[in-house]
């Protein structure tokens, strides 16, 4: 938590999830002032064999703050990884998160929401890469922009040779409420092996206005229909979030 204004912090954390091992961990961003802080986080993770991790990632600065994290995650055989990187507020934020699954039969899930207003930027870049057989990851993020608010997600998932029965999946979705919100979404595949299952999606758009007549019909106010569509949106995302929102 920042607390003192015009600050800049370089916090380094180092999680160790030893062989067999089961934690659960949240990182929470928050600041008490409004005149511009910088916090640039740097976080290496270990995942031993058979070992699983669940961290939720909370990030809920003020407008004028600056906040980029830098995630590296590395797994073993048999391990389980889920992040969830859930962006409430800040001014400028960016989220850099690398996985690299090292070891045989390993899970992974990275799931991301954002929720953007006035002329508020969040950057999410992911990469995945299996380098091992018989893994699975999925990579889901979905975003609600309002105002002149802008968002990007550049997500990449490498397949390497050796990966064989792989089966890598990435979504990204977004909404936009404001004709000046603007989204930039990249999601990529890169593989080498043939043996696997891998898909890869991007959708942006608004909202269908014959659900929301449809939610009014029945007694409901503009503001609350739409307020009701967007926590429908992304329940499933929040569904995952083991932290107390």
């Amino acid at each position: 938590m920042t607390t003192k204004e015009l600050v800049a912090e370089m916090p380094r954390h180092l999680i160790l999830v030893d062989d067999g091992a089961s934690a659960n961990v949240v990182m929470s961003h928050h600041s008490t002032v409004a005149a511009g802080t910088l916090t640039n986080l740097v976080m290496e993770i270990k995942i031993g064999k058979n070992a699983r991790l669940h961290l939720d990632n909370i990030q809920a600065k003020e407008e004028a703050d600056f906040l980029l994290t830098n995630i590296n995650a590395c797994q073993a055989d048999d391990s389980f990884f889920h992040i969830n990187t859930i962006t409430e507020s800040g001014g400028w934020v960016r989220n850099d998160l690398n996985i690299k699954v090292g070891g045989k039969n390993c899970e992974t899930h990275l799931f991301g929401t954002y929720l953007l207003r006035n002329s508020q930027h969040v950057d999410n870049h992911t990469v995945v890469d299996h380098l091992e057989p018989h893994c699975m990851s999925n990579e889901k993020y979905k975003g609600i922009l309002y105002d002149k608010s802008t968002g990007v997600f550049n997500g990449k998932v490498f397949v390497r040779q050796d990966a064989q029965k792989t089966n890598a999946f990435q979504q990204n979705a977004n909404i936009l409420m404001s004709d000046d919100a603007t989204m930039n979404s990249k999601p990529e595949l890169e593989i080498y092996a043939d043996d696997v299952k891998c898909s890869h999606g991007s959708t942006t758009g608004q909202f269908d206005e014959e659900a929301i007549f449809y939610l009014k019909a029945r007694g409901l106010s503009d503001a609350t229909a739409r307020d009701m569509l967007v926590e429908a949106f992304v329940s499933d995302i929040r569904e995952a979030v083991k932290y107390q929102l």
